[in-house]
């Protein structure tokens, strides 16, 4: 099977739904991915969906009303499978055609949108699972190769001097605004795309994770083109 992600010892690829929720992360795996060659027309099922907000969330009815060639039908059944295997497996999907994400500008020393390197929380142990179908791919990065951005100095003294409250709640407060789930790349860090098509499951920050959580985020989107992508 012909994939970019050997090298990547943080990385499980497996061939098959049944085998990305079934592995056992451990050690430094972090991120299963069920790689495929898709076939079909996704830039089809792109053009005739309707934006009406930069993340337009696309029910199944919607995909389904939708007037398609073969190759466009092609890929509306492989979403809509999907679609309903997350579903049968307890997670609830969203399907999002993506203009852009919304920008945090508010401070100019650490950013906490999800162009940002970051890793999920949650308060039960579930995983994040993604498919970008068409458009920039979403990226992450091996633990190791990255810095918690509320440990790094200059980032920590200005966060303590906008808390500016009793040391005892400091990490309460980075908590709370979500600082503490954000990530910095080291100089030498290799990020990894995720390609088109392929599924894959990132571990969380839960109270039942067993390994580190998955630092990942989404990509800089292509000029014109427009994202096609399922998370839950």
């Amino acid at each position: 099977m012909e994939h970019g992600f050997s090298g990547y010892n943080y990385v499980e690829v497996v061939s098959s739904f049944s085998e990305l929720i079934d592995l056992e992360m451990k050690g430094e795996v972090n991120a299963v991915c069920w790689h495929r060659n898709l076939t079909g027309d996704f830039s089809e099922i792109v053009s005739k969906l309707q934006l009406k907000e930069d993340l337009t969330e696309v029910s199944m009815g919607e995909l389904s009303a939708l007037q398609l060639s073969k190759e466009g039908s092609r890929a509306r059944e492989i979403i809509i499978s999907d679609f309903q295997c997350l579903s049968d497996y307890g997670a609830s999907p969203s399907l999002n055609l993506i203009k852009t994400y919304q920008r945090d500008e508010e401070l100019d020393f650490i950013s906490t949108d999800v162009y940002s390197f970051h890793v999920d929380r949650s308060p039960i142990g579930t995983d994040t699972f993604l498919c970008t179908y068409f458009g920039a791919a979403s990226e992450i990065l091996a633990n190791n190769e990255a810095e918690q951005k509320i440990l790094i100095p200059e980032i920590r003294e200005q966060l303590k001097a906008l808390y500016d409250g009793p040391e005892v709640g400091f990490d309460t407060f980075l908590s709370e605004h979500f600082f503490d789930l954000h990530y910095q790349a080291k100089q030498e860090a290799s990020t990894l795309s995720l390609g088109l098509g392929n599924l894959w499951r990132l571990a969380t920050d839960s109270p039942e994770g067993k390994v580190l959580p998955s630092i990942h985020r989404a990509p800089q989107e292509k000029e014109g083109e427009y994202r096609l992508m399922m998370i839950c």
